[in-house]
């Protein structure tokens, strides 16, 4: 307790990083009040009985997360950040497929900040496409219900208008809210547009833990309580391995002499991360399996036992074809995200090469090899992860909570919280102060990868 005292004084006693901190603070006090601004044209009260007995799931359920409740809410910031996370997605594929691209992000600052510039007029495309479904399926949600949109009851504005209205009041929002990842990035502390997400779920926790706390109290399964709270710690635990986890490969650079001094001679290491592709995997996988249910919707194919079998999402059928589906995501992100070539060629460049094997082909291929070998089990940890909440359920746990115990939500938690750390500690360590932890350093992680975006 005195040394987490002690270091607090430390943080706070560095200006810069105070000015930083309040900066954050502030910065995501003005983001989770755009959450509760509903847009113009919807009555609240009669929203939330519309939505009172609504069950959000796959994707839907997904953006509803990540937005901290905003997406339920009809808020400005209802499609929060995801339409850009989409962008960045997109982008980033075409970088890998599309020579043009190729050579834009090898152009340096000026490529990136063409790459930047294409990213957000993709983005305001996907959330007018996504803002003008949102709007029509609110529409059809209210079953004809007065006030829940102004636009039923002939006393407001049109429908029409209430739709071009409503659509740019989300892309508003929505490139606001992408304004204010940027603003945290480069005033605050941490990835913006991953705190940002960050909170939106973390916004559901206490509610969730109330709820599973009270639910045992009123039927006597104290002892119960104390089971999940040590389970949930166990898989936090488990999930920060599965984050930290890295397969060091040595690097030994070769000798220069440079007028009287010797340059180089020394050993590094390479470090490969076990799930090199973060959440993505489980982001893929959960927009895949949301096709069955649409799949329902034609008539032909509304009876099928396979894919209404494939909708539960509690069923084994859903939830086996899901944990391959993270697998096989996990293997294809990661060998479009890290390029065994490029990084042999950058060793090569830069005088360094791995002991016992040759420059150049030989080392991309030997790291290529060890990427495959540790990205199996780091695929099926992940796996595991993603459907954990599933058997938390079948065992009595609350659904909110839940989610909680593992998937896209407890992975982005612990991602984010563990990189906004390591800048805190890179700041104590500057000014000479012991890090937050007394024994080793927290490792860092891929913005892409440890947290839907950077």
């Amino acid at each position: 307790m005195k040394k987490l005292i002690s270091t607090l004084k430390n943080i706070f006693s560095i200006e810069d990083l105070r000015t930083r901190i309040i900066n954050l603070v502030l910065l995501l006090v003005v983001y989770r009040i755009g959450t509760f601004i509903v847009i113009p044209g919807v009555d609240p009260l009669v929203l939330a009985d519309v939505y009172a007995n609504k069950e959000s799931g796959g994707l839907l359920g997904l953006i509803n997360t990540f937005s901290g409740g905003a997406f339920d809410r009809v808020s400005i910031f209802a499609l929060g950040i995801m339409p850009y996370i989409s962008a960045s997605i997109v982008i980033q594929l075409l970088t890998v497929a599309v020579p043009s691209f190729q050579k834009m992000q090898k152009e340096g600052e000026d490529g990136r900040r063409k790459i930047n510039l294409i990213t957000r007029y993709l983005t305001i495309a996907i959330t007018a496409v996504q803002a003008v479904a949102y709007l029509i399926n609110l529409k059809s949600q209210s079953g004809g219900k007065p006030l829940a949109i102004m636009a039923l009851t002939g006393d407001g504005m049109s429908w029409t208008m209430f739709l071009v209205v409503g659509t740019l009041i989300l892309i508003a929002g929505t490139m606001f809210t992408m304004w204010l990842g940027e603003r945290i990035t480069d005033r605050g502390v941490g990835n913006g547009i991953s705190i940002i997400i960050m909170v939106g779920i973390i916004a559901r926790l206490p509610g969730s833990l109330l709820a599973e706390i009270v639910d045992r109290f009123r039927g006597g399964g104290v002892m119960l309580l104390i089971v999940e709270m040590v389970i949930w710690v166990l898989v936090i635990l488990a999930v920060i391995a599965l984050v930290q986890a890295t397969r060091r490969i040595p690097v030994q650079y070769a000798k220069r002499i440079v007028g009287n001094r010797q340059m180089g001679g020394v050993r590094q290491y390479l470090p490969l991360k076990v799930n090199a592709a973060g959440v993505m995997p489980i982001i893929f996988a959960q927009a895949l399996m949301f096709l069955p249910a649409t799949a329902t919707q034609i008539p032909a194919l509304a009876e099928s036992s396979f894919l209404l079998g494939l909708t539960n999402p509690y069923g084994w059928g859903y939830n086996v074809l899901f944990f391959v589906m993270i697998v096989l995501f996990t293997y294809f992100y990661t060998a479009i995200t890290i390029n065994p070539n490029q990084i042999a060629d950058d060793l090569k460049r830069n005088g360094g090469f791995i002991p016992g094997v040759k420059p150049g082909r030989k080392t991309a291929n030997f790291i290529g090899s060890v990427m495959s070998r540790i990205t199996l089990p780091g695929s099926v940890f992940l796996g595991f992860v993603a459907v954990f909440p599933v058997f938390a359920i079948m065992f009595g746990v609350n659904d909110q909570f839940a989610q909680f115990y593992g998937g896209t939500s407890l992975l982005i938690m612990v991602g984010v919280v563990l990189d906004t750390l390591q800048q805190v500690e890179q700041y104590l360590i500057m000014r000479h102060y012991d890090g937050l932890m007394k024994t080793g350093r927290i490792k860092g992680r891929t913005s892409v990868g440890g947290a839907i975006t950077g």
